[in-house]
C-alpha cells in the first residue's frame, strides 16, 4: 500500500469527525437559531372572560390605542383587510389581512398563534415576521390584553382578500435571516411595572412603549433597521406619502426633554395635542394625523394624561450641535423670502397669530428637529389637514410652495426659521430639499 493511500486512510476518521461536527453545528443553528422562538403552551393565553361582549369592547379600545386600522386598512380598502404599502430601505412591504377570514385573514389562528405573532414576531405557520409590523413593541402587551385584542379581531367581519407579495430585495427577502436579526436586536417579553414609579407613570409607559409603539417612528434606526436604544425617542425618519401614490421621508421629532423636543411643552400642551390634534404651538399634519384621528383622540382622558406623564419624564437626549449657516448669504436671503411669503401670518417674530398661523419660534418641534424632512414637506406641499376635518382654526390654509420656490430658496427660508428668534437648529441644504420633491 503506497504512502499516499495510507495517509488518506489515516485521515478518513478525522474527516468523518469534522463532517459530523459540521452537521451537528448546522443542526444546532437550524434548531436553535433559525427555528423561531414560540409559545407552545396549552390552554387559553389568559383567564377566560365570562362576558364575551365586554372582552370584545375592551379589545376594540386596545386596537384603537395600537392604531391597528391605520396600517391594516388600505386607502379605499375594507376595514383591517390589509394591502397598505410600506416603503422601507429594504423594499416595499404590504400589511396583511387581519380580519376573521379563515382563508386569507387570521380566522384560522388560535389565540396562541396570535400571541406568538405579537410577542415573538412569528406567523401561525412558523415564519418570521418583518419588524415593519412592530412586534418589537407589541411584545410588551400583557396576555390579558392580547386575549381581548384577539377576541375583537375575531369579531371583525371577515373579508376575503389575498395578501399581496412583498417586493423586497435579496437577501432581505429570506425570512429565515430574521432569526439572526432577532438574536441581535429583539428581546421578547411582557411589560414589567417599575415599582419606583407611580401607577400613572407605569400606565403611560405601557401605553407609549407597548400599545402605541411610539418609538417605532420617534427613534432612529441602524443600518439593519433596528431601533438605536441609546437614542430612544430622540427623533426618527420614516417614509410616508406626500401625495397620492408618492412617498418621501418624514422626520418624527424628539420626544425627550430636550430644549428642541418636548422640553418646551407642558403636560397640558401634550394632552391637548393628543386629544384634539391642536395646542398653542401647532395643529397636527402629515402622518401624525392618522395617529391622533384614528387612535389617541378616542382614548380616555386618564390614559392620555398617563402618556403625557410618561413622555414628559423621558430623559433628555440633545441632538448634535447644529452647523451654523452663512449669516450674510443664507440667512439674509431666507429673511427676505420669509418676510415676503410667511411673515404676514406667522408674524415677523415667529410667534404666530391665533387666527392666522401657528408658532414657528421656540416650541415648534418640527422647526427645531435635527432632521428637517417634515419641515421641508410642509413648505413644499402645505400641511395636510386632519380627516375628518376639524373646526376651522386659521383663516386660510397654508399654500404649497413647490411651484413658487426653488430648492435654494426653500433651503434658505427653512434655515432662517430654524436659526432665528429662540430657535437653534441645523442648516437646511438644497440637496435635502431636492430629496423631498416628487415632481
Amino acid at each position: 500500500m503506497n504512502q499516499r493511500r495510507v495517509s488518506l486512510l489515516m485521515s478518513l476518521p478525522r474527516a468523518i469527525a469534522v463532517l459530523t461536527l459540521v452537521v451537528l453545528i448546522a443542526s444546532f443553528v437550524f434548531v436553535v437559531v433559525l427555528q423561531p422562538t414560540m409559545d407552545t403552551g396549552s390552554g387559553p393565553i389568559a383567564q377566560p372572560s365570562s362576558d364575551a361582549n365586554a372582552l370584545i369592547q375592551r379589545g376594540e379600545y386596545l386596537a384603537l390605542a395600537g392604531n391597528c386600522a391605520s396600517c391594516h386598512t388600505a386607502a379605499g380598502g375594507e376595514y383591517m383587510a390589509g394591502g397598505l404599502a410600506f416603503d422601507t430601505p429594504f423594499g416595499v412591504i404590504y400589511s396583511t389581512n387581519i380580519t376573521a377570514d379563515t382563508a386569507t385573514g387570521i380566522g384560522s389562528w388560535s389565540d396562541r398563534d396570535f400571541l406568538n405573532s405579537m410577542r415573538h414576531g412569528v406567523r401561525a405557520n412558523g415564519d418570521h415576521l418583518y419588524p415593519v409590523f412592530p412586534y418589537t413593541a407589541f411584545t410588551q402587551i400583557n396576555n390579558d390584553d392580547l386575549a381581548a385584542l384577539y377576541a375583537y379581531l375575531m369579531s371583525v367581519p371577515a373579508v376575503t382578500r389575498e395578501n399581496r407579495d412583498n417586493d423586497i430585495s435579496f437577501p432581505f427577502n429570506m425570512r429565515s435571516l430574521m432569526a439572526f436579526w432577532k438574536l441581535m436586536f429583539f428581546k421578547p417579553g411582557a411589560f414589567e411595572a417599575n415599582d419606583q414609579e407611580s401607577e400613572e407613570w407605569n400606565r403611560g409607559a405601557y401605553l407609549v412603549e407597548a400599545l402605541a409603539h411610539c418609538s417605532a417612528c420617534h427613534t432612529p434606526r441602524n443600518i439593519l433597521g433596528a431601533e438605536q436604544e441609546r437614542m430612544k425617542m430622540a427623533g426618527g425618519e420614516y417614509s410616508d406619502t406626500v401625495a397620492p401614490g408618492v412617498s418621501r421621508p418624514w422626520s418624527a421629532p424628539n420626544l425627550t426633554a430636550s430644549t428642541r423636543g418636548l422640553g418646551t411643552w407642558s403636560e397640558d400642551d401634550l394632552t391637548a395635542y393628543l386629544k384634539t390634534a391642536r395646542n398653542d404651538f401647532l395643529e397636527s399634519f402629515g402622518p401624525m394625523n392618522e395617529v391622533i384621528m384614528h387612535s389617541t383622540r378616542h382614548m380616555s382622558d386618564d390614559d392620555i394624561q398617563a402618556m403625557a406623564v410618561y413622555l414628559k419624564a423621558l430623559p433628555t437626549i440633545e441632538p448634535p450641535e447644529p452647523v451654523e449657516p452663512d449669516s450674510i448669504i443664507v440667512l439674509g436671503r431666507g429673511r427676505t423670502i420669509y418676510n415676503l411669503h410667511c411673515g404676514t401670518c406667522h408674524l415677523p417674530t415667529g410667534e404666530g397669530d391665533p387666527e392666522m398661523a401657528p408658532r414657528l419660534n421656540k416650541g415648534s418641534l418640527v422647526a427645531q428637529a435635527d432632521n428637517p424632512a417634515s419641515m421641508i414637506n410642509v413648505i413644499l406641499y402645505g400641511p395636510e389637514a386632519p380627516k375628518p376635518a376639524l373646526s376651522p382654526k386659521w383663516r386660510e390654509a397654508m399654500e404649497e410652495f413647490q411651484y413658487i420656490l426653488d430648492d435654494d430658496e426653500v433651503s434658505a427660508v427653512a434655515t432662517f426659521i430654524r436659526h432665528s428668534w429662540d430657535n437653534h437648529a441645523g442648516t437646511v441644504t438644497p440637496e435635502q430639499v431636492a430629496r423631498q420633491r416628487w415632481e
